[in-house]
């Protein structure tokens, strides 16, 4: 027997709620009530918890359906907004809220009961990941407790777990209140994807430059918080111009927001863990709930680590109080391509470890260049999937008239052409992966074949009669701004959403300049060895533009500038920059020519800009009247074939 699920509708319009109440009462719905206003829906909440809520955006009285969501969202009630305009402004807002779904008035009854079917999915599938993830991290916790190791072991091992989950750039933890004569607190500061730097008074004290006597003051003027509570935007509970603990740690490492979770101990003293994060706004009532429900665990751990068995005895697995490396630690070499410690790429890697075991579909968000397909590589090789095939589909390379055959294969004679059955990718990925590149770039037709893969798991060839069921996990990436392009009618709403299940964003090599010095380093080292010469460094004035320069071919621009170098290198100096950044050459003396290859790199250089100048003219186009073959009197296949030999990419024009 199905259970019927009970729909709240908050709408202010009378016929519109109406006709959604006998929509949702024929197709099945049980509907709680109708509300016009927000006091009305909250006291229908308190009345009867519904499973689904409608929600108009637009409300009578001063409070909005945006108002009424953030409570939804923290009492875990599935909800769906209904808005009768869909624009920028009203999509940022409502996003901020984490809705299931978003309907643009006005909409057909199809649209309704799709996205209230989405939205229950994705609702029940949170719920499950939720319940799946405490259970897990109620274990793990169990088992640091009772291991035998040290307290710093213990919060490393706590670090490790917690981090998928309450994201973090500092974890400390001690009793409260605060002993002014020591600093008492362990912490640990995030250098590494699985890297951390153990921070107890001695390091405070060197990073900070310190004397003791003055942390001492500073101890003495720290606030304590009695209750769990959150701070963002580098707030604190100190007084103006009073040095405190919290201070010190939000201006040494650049601290935005940070969570305060004490537990109590059975002697009566308080413990408290505190998560410290560069973001703003990292923290919300989703982060504390997980906290609740693991209380009596990470007081259990706590325990352990103030008043553990005799924390004087040197156990195994000692860690480096240097680095936060230890025996047994779990490493991830999948992302060991990905180079880079800043925190805004350590945070989407940390969302990719944790939705990788699952079969959830994946949005990869990103400026091109920023490395997705690197990630959804690596999402593939972390889940339970890694020995079935990968495959990778560039949606924008494609020709429209040969996708719908390239995704999803075509019967023998289904048209000219076709003279035997042949697979499309999604039957080629069977049990695996398909990375969908360039998602965006779909023409409507295929974003609803899309679509109906994604809520029935299944394909129909061209030409076929049957629907094929097939296995297949879909990671999807996309450099446009899929929300606007909803907004503007060229994306589907549905799909967004059902691609959009667990969104990540690559940053841009703008937001994390700290890794242009180690990526630079990567490559020169790569392509140094690749073209057989020794690698004496980057000059520092190449490693000074570098740094001031904003890459708005990201990652792969910065590549390609890394291989000219290397390319034009004598191989006895020092890496230097051979063109301006921006795409212009670089004004420096010509290179002398002595060899045979000397005169082949040239030419091919030369060749490459040419190639990359009419690109720029014809906007990338290469085929047909005034595209780049017929200006180069050259057929376009002969001229693809130049682009793959020269390595002219997208980024490039």
């Amino acid at each position: 027997m199905t259970i019927r699920k009970k729909v709240l509708i908050v709408e202010d319009e009378f016929i519109v709620a109406s006709n959604l109440r006998q929509v949702l009462q024929r197709s099945g719905y049980e509907v709680s009530g109708i509300a016009t206003s927000a006091e009305e829906a909250e006291e229908n909440l308190q009345r009867d918890r519904p499973d689904i809520v409608l929600l108009d955006i637009r409300l009578q009285g001063e409070r909005s359906g945006i108002d009424i969501a953030r409570k939804l969202k923290s009492q875990h009630i599935s909800f769906v907004y209904l808005s009768a305009n869909s624009n920028q402004k009203i999509l940022e807002e409502a996003k901020l809220t984490y809705p299931d779904g978003f309907l643009v008035k006005p909409f057909r009854k199809k649209d309704l009961l799709i996205m209230l079917d989405i939205a229950w999915s994705r609702h029940a599938q949170s719920l499950e990941t939720r319940t799946e993830r405490e259970i897990l991290l109620q274990r793990q916790l169990t088992e640091i407790s009772n291991a035998h190791s040290d307290s710093r072991q213990k919060l490393l091992q706590i670090a490790e777990i917690m981090q998928s989950c309450i994201p973090f750039d500092l974890i400390t933890a001690g009793l409260r209140p605060l002993n002014t004569g020591q600093f008492n607190d362990e912490g640990y500061l995030r250098v590494g994807f699985n890297e951390y730097q153990f921070i107890g008074e001695k390091a405070l004290l060197t990073i900070t430059n310190l004397k003791k006597t003055a942390l001492s003051v500073i101890l003495a003027n720290s606030h304590v918080d009695i209750n769990t509570i959150i701070y963002n935007n580098g707030a604190t509970s100190e007084k103006p111009n009073v040095p405190s603990l919290q201070k010190t740690l939000i201006e040494t490492f650049n601290i935005q927001s940070y969570l305060v979770f004490p537990v109590l101990l059975s002697n009566g003293l308080s413990f408290h863990y505190f998560f410290y994060s560069r973001q703003r706004n990292m923290y919300n009532s989703n982060h504390v709930a997980l906290l609740d429900h693991l209380r009596l665990s990470l007081a259990a751990v706590a325990e352990k680590m103030i008043y553990g068995d005799d924390p004087a005895i040197s156990r195994p697995g000692q860690i480096n109080p240097e680095r936060g490396t230890q025996d047994g630690t779990v490493n991830y070499p999948e992302f060991r391509s990905i180079i880079g410690n800043h925190h805004l790429l350590l945070g989407a890697l940390d969302l990719a470890a944790q939705v990788a075991f699952y079969n959830t579909s994946v949005l990869i968000l990103g400026e091109s260049g920023t490395g997705k397909e690197k990630l959804a590589r690596a999402i593939h090789l972390l889940s339970p999937r890694k020995k079935a095939p990968y495959v990778t589909v560039n949606c924008a390379a494609i020709p429209p008239t040969l996708i719908e055959s390239e995704l999803f294969g075509h019967e023998k004679g289904a048209f000219t052409g076709a003279t035997e059955r042949r697979k499309g990718k999604f039957e080629q990925a069977e049990g695996g992966t398909i990375f969908l590149d360039e998602v965006g770039e779909l023409s409507p037709d295929m974003q609803v074949k899309i679509l109906r893969f994604l809520q029935e798991k299944e394909i129909q060839c061209i030409g076929g009669n049957s629907l094929i069921k097939v296995n297949v996990r879909v990671v999807a990436a996309t450099n446009r701004n899929l929300e606007k392009e909803v907004a503007d009618g060229k994306f589907r709403l549905d799909l967004y959403y059902r691609l959009n299940v667990f969104p990540i964003t690559l940053p841009s090599l703008r937001e994390r300049k700290s890794d242009i010095k180690e990526l630079a380093v990567y490559f020169a080292e790569k392509f140094c060895q690749e073209f057989n010469k020794p690698f004496h460094g980057i000059l520092p004035s190449m490693m000074e533009d570098m740094m001031g320069y904003d890459w708005p071919g990201n990652i792969r621009e910065l590549e390609n500038v890394i291989e000219q170098s290397a390319i034009l290198n004598d191989g006895k100096s020092k890496l230097a920059l051979k063109r301006k950044l921006g795409g212009q050459p670089a004004t420096s003396a010509p290179k002398v020519i002595k060899t045979l290859e000397d005169v082949k790199t040239a030419q091919a250089e030369t060749e490459r800009e040419y190639i990359i100048s009419i690109l720029k003219q014809t906007e990338g186009r290469i085929r047909g009247t005034n595209g780049a073959a017929h200006l180069m009197n050259i057929k376009p296949t002969t001229l693809e074939s130049k682009m793959i030999k020269l390595k002219i990419r997208r980024e490039d024009l």
